[in-house]
């Protein structure tokens, strides 16, 4: 088995679509499908089945994905391990990231490493918490930076910090310029919120529902930039985000905002790690760093 091989099945395996794939590794999508069909030639059988939207996995193709990525698993790890043998702590390391950590806490990971340890490489995918689980499950991603909703308790995530919720709103706004608001006060306010399916719409919305009342939205946006961006610009429109996605917006002056109170509603990051599989070195130095930096900045995902 080719290792440059496995990668590609298992990255269109993820993907769901040559395209995609052909994209991110800047190529030609019959670059990809010509490797993708000499894969299962040596594999002898079809491993994929084209859709109107893309390919998806046949019942060969999925038992194959299952042990090749087991297989490039061990591989890998014990590449790492040969390697760490020789004195030289290097490899690819898949982080998974929601996006309002993005920055500055890659940024100043990604400095870390290449003072302490230049031969790591870092693979970052910015993504929501539910598809960073799948992401995990999948093999995708070696660690994941995400929101719980309780505090980790498994012995697969530990707690990096708590982030509290804040209502966003235009700079000179009088309803935000109290340190906290009670969360009833959304009652009947214009609000811009991410679009369902989303865990944190319905922990907003069922919170709503607990108090008596429906959160009225007048636009909903995935994007947390869209989703700032409309309430810097319109006054009497407001969003409910977390600290850090608004840290630097705040400290520019483009929104302001209160946290929410009765009830508080708080989420707790969590650094997760596959449920099976054991960590390369290379892995565990880059946990390492994340959770020291983190405790740094006074157990915050942005500096003081």
């Amino acid at each position: 088995m080719n290792i440059t091989t496995v990668k590609l099945f298992l990255e269109v395996a993820e993907a769901g679509s040559l395209s995609k794939v052909a994209a991110r590794r800047q190529t030609v999508q019959s670059h990809v499908s010509r490797q993708i069909t000499d894969f299962e030639q040596q594999c002898g059988g079809r491993l994929f089945r084209r859709t109107g939207r893309g390919v998806e996995l046949t019942e060969q193709g999925a038992r194959a994905a299952s042990r090749l990525r087991a297989w490039l698993q061990a591989t890998e790890q014990l590449e790492q391990e040969l390697r760490e043998e020789a004195g030289q702590l290097m490899g690819e390391v898949r982080l998974g990231i929601i996006p309002s950590a993005a920055h500055p806490l890659v940024t100043h990971l990604f400095t870390h490493l290449r003072a302490a340890h230049p031969a790591i490489r870092l693979n970052v995918a910015e993504a929501q918490g539910s598809e960073l689980d799948a992401m995990l499950d999948s093999g995708a991603v070696d660690l994941a930076v995400l929101f719980r909703y309780s505090k980790p308790t498994g012995s697969d995530e530990r707690q990096l910090c708590v982030a509290h919720t804040f209502l966003v709103a235009a700079p000179g706004d009088v309803l935000t310029q109290a340190p906290t608001v009670n969360f009833s006060t959304l009652k009947g306010l214009a609000l811009v919120l991410p679009r369902r399916p989303s865990h944190w719409r319905n922990a907003l919305d069922e919170t709503a529902r607990g108090l008596g009342f429906r959160l009225e939205p007048v636009a909903e946006a995935d994007s947390l930039t869209v989703q700032k961006e409309l309430v810097a610009r319109t006054p009497g429109l407001y969003s409910v985000l977390g600290p850090y996605s608004i840290a630097s917006d705040l400290k520019a002056g483009r929104v302001q905002a209160s946290r929410l109170v009765r009830p508080e509603l708080c989420r707790h990051v969590a650094l997760s790690f596959p449920r099976q599989g054991k960590l390369s070195p290379a892995c565990r130095v880059v946990a390492l760093t994340l959770e020291r930096l983190v405790e740094s900045w006074g157990d915050q995902l942005t500096e003081p």
